[in-house]
């Protein structure tokens, strides 16, 4: 099974991917974490990388579906779930043509759908284990009271310099520009699944669940 979690910036997708990985043995592609690995892997493909970002350019499209489609090589038996990509039309474009060359396609869009003003006053709670990315909140998940991490018992915890309404009311604006005309796309292509984002991880993960049942 090939899953997208589309939704805007703090919808919870990284913790949901994590989730599926755990219970279904997806593999998660997250384009940050791809790009990261590929700048130190040596391969000719990481050289470019590294090349492109070390001038400060964007990494295009093309170099994103050629890191896509090494994974691919590599084998993905419990199938992908895309995160972070694609992001605008073209992307999906491209992505659809990958998995057509490799004989397979997606099975589901999952949107997650927000409130922007609750969105915010989340996220502008939010931490995150510095050693594993496992995320609380003052509110609804706050750190334990031992300091240690739930997930991995690490010590140390951040919060994103960007975490604050202006910035994430930017970054909203961006998504909604950019990456919201995938909500029609997919649609149109029958593979659209719209869920709350915003409920308790437990219930969202259900619903992704029915989702793809």
């Amino acid at each position: 099974m090939n899953i997208i979690l589309l939704g805007p910036p703090g919808a919870g997708k990284g913790t949901q991917a994590r989730r599926l990985v755990d219970e279904r043995g997806m593999t998660q592609l997250s384009t940050g974490d791809m790009l990261r690995d590929a700048r130190t892997s040596g391969t000719n493909m990481g050289r470019k990388v590294a090349a492109v970002m070390d001038r400060g350019d964007l990494v295009t499209d093309e170099i994103v579906i050629g890191l896509i489609e090494e994974k691919l090589n590599g084998g993905v038996p419990g199938g992908v779930i895309f995160d972070g990509f694609p992001r605008t039309l073209a992307q999906a474009d491209a992505l659809g043509a990958l998995l057509a060359r490799k004989g397979t396609g997606l099975d589901a869009v999952i949107e997650m759908q927000v409130d922007d003003d609750a969105l915010v006053q989340r996220i502008t709670a939010r931490s995150t284990c510095g050693d594993c990315g496992e995320v609380y909140n003052d509110v609804s998940k706050p750190i334990p009271s031992d300091g240690k991490c739930t997930n991995c018992g690490g010590t140390q915890f951040n919060r994103r310099s960007d975490d604050n309404e202006e910035s994430l009311r930017t970054r909203l604006l961006a998504y909604y520009k950019l990456t919201s005309p995938l909500i029609g796309y997919y649609h149109a292509k029958g593979r659209l699944k719209s869920i709350d984002g915003l409920g308790e991880i437990g219930t969202v993960a259900d619903e992704i669940a029915n989702a793809l049942a």
